[in-house]
């Protein structure tokens, strides 16, 4: 009986200080929410008072002028509850949103938005930057999309003669034919490798990692392995260690050297640009062939122990380092 009657009173006092913790958590919110209101207050009344001045002095006309708007409004303009696109939660840029949505990177979810082809709770936006919720109903050419929670990251070994597309119109083979078992959620390629490239290719529903991975400000290491036509001469080799000029501008790599002392048609190349063709328009502006380009590595992952024209998940850590942008790595 006495041992019931312990755990009774320890089950008393358990309750008398949550009940204790309840109530001061309560008055930590109230005093929060009144220093909201009153933040919110002292901002619309700076406004009024400013579009008083503008209004003393002719710049706007009294219709204009703040003050003859109901306090509602006053407090909605100086940034308060009313302004959904700034407080809802989840709230994030609609070309980010529908990336995040497994459509397509962020750079084409932009265009989708500029073309007109999206709409949010059935208006149509223009602006990628727009602030949208998980609440808002958004639709890409009529069809309503949602975030993706099920990340994927697929690194490939791709081979030749494979588009570097999610479809081709021609019907040629894409790598998504490659990694059809892979998962059974929709996936884009990180960036492009040529028709004759192979190597190195990251495929997600990341809308956001693949955004920054095909970001120039990132400038993402990749190394590839060039078989040329002919002996590299030491003549161009300088040429390329000093920066090739093309038609849309100077092309430099960050290092350059034979894989093979004995063969001069085999070269690596380290580079970060991402322009369209670099390496391949670097050696035909010489007067090369390019036989055989190859990516080794692309943002400090490399094809080891993935067979041409086969792909593993990354891992855990893989994906940490790409997210984090690891300086080893980029």
């Amino acid at each position: 009986m006495p041992k019931r009657t312990d755990n009774f009173s320890k089950f008393i006092t358990q309750k008398k200080n949550s009940a204790i913790k309840e109530s001061i958590k309560q008055e930590k919110k109230k005093e929060k929410k009144d220093r909201q209101e009153a933040i919110e207050k002292r901002f619309a009344e700076k406004r009024l008072q400013k579009m008083a001045m503008l209004e003393a002095k002719g710049k706007i006309t009294r219709g204009e002028a703040p003050g003859n708007k109901p306090p509602a409004f006053a407090k909605a303009s100086a940034g308060g509850a009313n302004n959904k696109q700034q407080t809802a939660k989840g709230a994030m840029p609609l070309n980010k949103y529908i990336a995040h949505c497994g459509i397509v990177a962020r750079r084409e979810a932009a265009n989708l938005v500029k073309e007109g082809k999206v709409t949010v709770n059935g208006k149509p936006i223009i602006e990628p930057g727009f602030k949208v919720a998980d609440t808002d109903i958004v639709k890409v050419a009529g069809k309503k999309i949602t975030p993706n929670r099920n990340l994927v990251y697929i690194l490939l070994n791709k081979p030749k003669d494979y588009i570097t597309t999610t479809d081709d119109p021609q019907g040629r083979r894409t790598v998504l034919d490659l990694i059809r078992y892979a998962t059974t959620e929709r996936v884009y390629p990180i960036g492009r490798l040529d028709r004759n490239t192979s190597g190195v290719l990251l495929l997600t529903n990341d809308g956001e990692l693949a955004q920054k991975l095909s970001h120039p400000k990132h400038e993402v290491k990749k190394i590839y392995h060039v078989v040329l036509d002919k002996d590299l001469t030491k003549k161009d080799f300088d040429k390329i260690v000093a920066g090739v000029k093309l038609e849309d501008g100077l092309a430099k790599v960050d290092a350059i050297a034979f894989t093979d002392s004995k063969d001069k048609t085999q070269v690596g190349l380290e580079i970060h640009s991402g322009r369209n063709r670099i390496v391949r328009r670097i050696f035909e502006h010489l007067n090369y062939d390019v036989r055989g380009l190859d990516r080794v590595m692309y943002a400090g992952l490399t094809k080891k122990n993935v067979q041409r024209g086969k792909w593993r998940l990354l891992s855990e850590k893989e994906v940490r380092i790409l997210k984090f942008m690891n300086k080893s790595y980029t």
